[in-house]
């Protein structure tokens, strides 16, 4: 049967006409709504996969609680996770849409909400878009952490647009992106969905993030720009909410949802950047976190959603709170009614799948919160509705999908492939090598590559290590397999056979690692989260460690192999960085490939057999242990003291990677506001060298921190190729968080150190960059 049309085609009220001006269309609607109809845009509050039943033919039709819930509020502001798929929802290949009938079911739910709606105001499809669509037959992307690792906002940039264009294509509207949280204790499970462990790096990602998602159009804008049909984003580009907003990931002890010992330096210097570069970008949307910074959770913050967020950054966009974040604030106000108008008052404009918010009209009636501040939010979440253009087109543009989300994903995975050592070069295994052992938990698999918030996958979708290696590996190589150890657990009855194999052969390679992958016995909170640990994870939401050592049987494995003497090679499958110091020591070359996706298994096979060169930097530290944390490169520049039990330092420092070439810095030189480097590919072979810029601040009216990465460049050299690599010298190289709390551009001298990674950077020869711009001789004073 024809979709119905939205009122426009019946009646010409102001807020109907595409030409008038979108505050016009705003207020013009406003003004007709009543105040349930208004609190009904501010709630977000079914799951989405109860809004629809697949029939035994094969045809969805919508549920009763869709019905009632259209009802309730006359028609549906916002829906979460309509086409979401995973072990949480239940939703699977044979009950789910999948990437043909998404938009026959976004349009089946819409038509109920538009018939429902007095005034024909169709509902946002609201999705989870962490690394890529999270829905059936989405494009799986490497992780967050992984991406921090290819060093390459315009690579990203160029995977988030695929993955907007997707999500427009099957019918939803607004993503849902981690991209403000900041990896500062690995423990924390979720540390797979940061870009790393700083704040430079995470702004420049969540820029590229921004700019790919929802086009280039808004940069600067505030929110607002313009795209095609009359609509601020073009029909592949959806607007996109950044989570979570602020100081989550520096939760105590790593614990998910815990409260963040955060001084509003720490929250100003570290953990607001990104989500200030995800502003100035243009970003449509954040999300509001679940911890509580200094006694006041994020969703009842009004300092940081209005007074920060709005009236200093000028922030117009929506808020949205994390699931179930606003009944929490009952604790401190009482009851849910007065939760919900906290969190309205504080800057929260739609909620997701609390009571509180439905229950807004009361808290009007009871004088909790005012009817205006009421308005206020619904007229964010409609300026949201119109800049999609959802009143002239509420139904799904009928558009093949995208090409290229493999490659694209598969080019991310090989770029954050990182190489930490190569001792007596046994990477890129050599032409001598005719027999490869490939062995452990992750070897012959693909479903621990994929990270948390990722939809089932239909069989036969990506490739694994092993599958990889027999493919690209040079004609008369023997692959032989062994798994050898579960990855969990201490069960060691595989060693052997894993330790007979190795021994049979040339080169071993021993691939381990954790896990974020969901099963049907996994226990949930009501809002997705892991209750307890199953079967094999090790990480994700919920699932949070005490340690950072890999199973035992892992430890016994990596133990055993390489005292068999043949050389190996130890790969990570990870979502954040494991302590394994013995692989450090032991193997002969050591390599982490974080969560890289499906096809990630043909990138790490590619970096072994030297067909791709390793690109890879560390966006975190590496600790050597759980209790040596933290180990930031970041921190206050103090007498940073050892222990007198072992070294204080990481294994490996943030920025740190190898190449199968090696490269060399020319003295860093001034040139106007740029600073310039000569880099030369020293080696044989070709290589990507990433130039970090890190500054130290000589005198500064609050205590400095001792780096701060502030410019990177990638360049591709040949061997024997000089380039050199300018850096530029803006504002936001050189300014800091004053002792006002605001964002300055300071007077005084600031030192200049141009390395390969933050530890390099301690002893690099440093240029001083005065405010006449003036390079000289670092003083010998001033030593770190």
């Amino acid at each position: 049967m024809p979709l119905p049309q939205p009122p426009a085609t019946r009646h010409r009220h102001p807020y109907l006409d595409p030409a008038a001006p979108l505050d016009t269309r705003v207020a013009d609607l406003l003004s007709r709504m009543t105040l349930r109809e208004k609190t009904g845009q501010l709630n977000q509050r079914m799951y989405g996969w109860h809004a629809y039943r697949r029939t035994p033919g094969g045809d969805f039709r919508i549920t009763e609680a869709l019905r009632a819930e259209t009802e309730r509020f006359a028609g549906l502001g916002a829906l979460y996770g309509l086409m979401r798929a995973d072990a949480w929802s239940g939703v699977g290949h044979g009950d789910g849409p999948g990437a043909q009938d998404s938009a026959d079911l976004a349009d089946l739910v819409q038509r109920q909400v538009l018939e429902s709606s007095r005034l024909g105001i169709p509902a946002l499809f609201v999705e989870e878009v962490p690394h890529g669509h999270m829905a059936l037959d989405g494009t799986v992307l490497p992780v967050n952490l992984a991406v921090g690792a290819t060093w390459d906002p315009a690579l990203y940039e160029r995977a988030a647009a695929h993955a907007a264009a997707e999500l427009r294509a099957r019918g939803g509207h607004v993503a849902l992106v981690s991209a403000l949280d900041i990896a500062r204790d690995p423990r924390w499970g979720r540390t797979e969905e940061c870009f790393g462990e700083d704040p430079h790096l995470a702004a420049r990602l969540t820029e590229a993030l921004v700019r790919g998602m929802q086009g280039t159009g808004m940069q600067g804008t505030g929110g607002h720009g313009t795209g095609q049909h009359g609509t601020d984003f073009a029909d592949d580009r959806a607007p996109v909410v950044l989570k979570h907003f602020a100081g989550q990931g520096a939760t105590v002890g790593g614990r998910n949802s815990a409260e963040s010992e955060l001084g509003p330096r720490e929250l100003h210097e570290i953990h607001l950047p990104a989500a200030r570069a995800g502003v100035r970008a243009g970003a449509a949307a954040v999300m509001a976190a679940y911890n509580e910074v200094d006694g006041l959770p994020c969703s009842g913050n009004r300092a940081l959603l209005t007074g920060l967020l709005r009236e200093r950054w000028g922030f117009q966009g929506l808020v949205m709170a994390d699931g179930l974040a606003v009944d929490r604030l009952a604790r401190i106000t009482g009851d849910k009614v007065s939760a919900g108008a906290l969190a309205l008052d504080a800057g929260v404009d739609l909620s997701l799948w609390d009571e509180g918010f439905t229950r807004l009209e009361e808290a009007v009636e009871r004088g909790l919160v005012s009817e205006a501040a009421v308005d206020t939010a619904v007229a964010r979440v409609l300026r949201l509705k119109f800049r999609l253009g959802l009143f002239e087109r509420p139904y799904t543009r009928r558009a093949p999908l995208p090409d290229g989300g493999r490659a694209l994903s598969t080019a991310l995975a090989r770029a954050c492939v990182t190489l930490l050592h190569n001792t007596g070069a046994v990477l890129p295994v050599r032409p001598a090598v005719r027999r490869i052992a490939v062995l452990g938990p992750h070897a012959a698999t693909t479903a621990h590559q994929l990270g948390d918030y990722t939809a089932p996958q239909r069989p036969g979708t990506g490739v694994s290590v092993l599958d990889a290696l027999r493919r690209l590996a040079p004609p008369g190589t023997e692959i032989r397999h062994a798994r050898g150890a579960a990855l969990t657990g201490d069960d060691r009855t595989g060693v052997p056979a894993a330790v007979a194999t190795a021994a049979a052969c040339d080169l071993a390679v021993l691939v381990l690692g954790g896990s974020s992958a969901r099963t049907p016995d996994t226990a949930f909170d009501a809002n997705g989260a892991a209750r307890t640990a199953v079967s094999e994870m090790t990480c994700g939401e919920g699932v949070d460690l005490a340690g950072l050592r890999l199973g035992a049987a892992q430890h016994a494995l990596l133990d055993a192999v390489t005292a068999t003497g043949t050389p190996t090679a130890v790969v990570l499958v990870q979502g954040r960085p494991h302590a394994v110091p013995e692989a450090a020591d032991r193997a002969g070359a050591l390599l982490t490939a974080w969560y890289p996706g499906p096809w990630g298994g043909e990138a790490i096979a590619e970096v072994l057999l030297g067909l791709t060169e390793p690109a890879g930097r560390l966006p975190v530290s590496v600790p050597r242990s759980a209790d040596r944390l933290p180990v930031h490169y970041n921190h206050k520049d103090t007498e940073y003291g050892t222990y007198a039990d072992g070294d204080a330092g990481p294994l490996y420092p943030f920025g740190h990677g190898l190449s199968y070439t090696t490269f060399h810095h020319g003295p860093p030189r001034l040139a106007g506001r740029t600073v310039e480097v000569d880099v030369t590919n020293t080696g044989t072979r070709p290589g990507r060298a990433v130039v970090q810029l890190y500054v130290r601040r000589l005198r500064t009216p609050v205590w400095p921190r001792s780096l701060e990465l502030r410019a990177f460049e990638a360049v591709e050299l040949a061997p024997g190729e000089r380039r050199t690599v300018a850096l530029r010298l803006g504002a936001d190289q050189l300014e800091l968080v004053g002792a006002d709390l605001e964002t300055v551009v300071p007077e005084q001298a600031v030192e200049l150190r141009v390395a390969a990674s933050a530890r390099e950077a301690l002893t690099a020869v440093p240029l001083v960059f005065d405010p006449g711009g003036q390079s000289l001789t670092a003083p010998e004073e001033t030593p770190l």
